[in-house]
């Protein structure tokens, strides 16, 4: 089972807005409260980059498998300061592409808090599956498959 989780904390390291930790079927998201929202949504961004760059990460779209190295779409997740977003943020989906659009008449708490439930009605459509350690695991509540 995939879990996501983003968090408003005060304990980054110095210079630090935002980081994300990757396990065996969960990313943890943490980002500084108390940093305006739109810096740390470009350091989200460069997080982001970094994580999919692994190629742990894969996209089912249609019967095609997406991944970093798809040369014509790579896999890749960005995060967009959108005035007007629903419920302050929105994500959209496409082959290759995740757009969260990010209401910025929010604090950072209130993005993270306003992701959980997104990212998490996002990953119930079963497009998403990551490669851990010899393992695929998606969101089905199935037992893992060995590679």
């Amino acid at each position: 089972m995939l879990d996501v989780l983003y968090e408003a904390v005060n304990d980054l390291p110095p210079g630090r807005l935002a980081i994300i930790d990757e396990g065996r079927g969960r990313i943890r998201v943490r980002l500084d409260e108390n940093q305006p929202l739109a810096d740390v949504v470009g350091q989200l961004n460069i997080e982001a980059d970094d994580l999919m760059r692994h190629a742990n990460w894969f996209q089912l779209w249609g019967d095609e498998i997406v991944s970093r190295a798809t040369p014509d779409r790579p896999l890749r997740i960005q995060y967009l300061i959108h005035q007007g977003a629903p419920d302050g943020v929105g994500i959209g989906e496409s082959r290759g592409r995740v757009r969260v659009y990010i209401n910025p008449d929010q604090s950072v708490k209130e993005f993270a808090a306003a992701m959980n439930p997104a990212i998490k009605d996002q990953l119930s459509g079963g497009h998403w599956f990551q490669l851990f350690g010899g393992e695929i695991i998606d969101n089905s509540p199935e037992s893992m498959s060995q590679v």
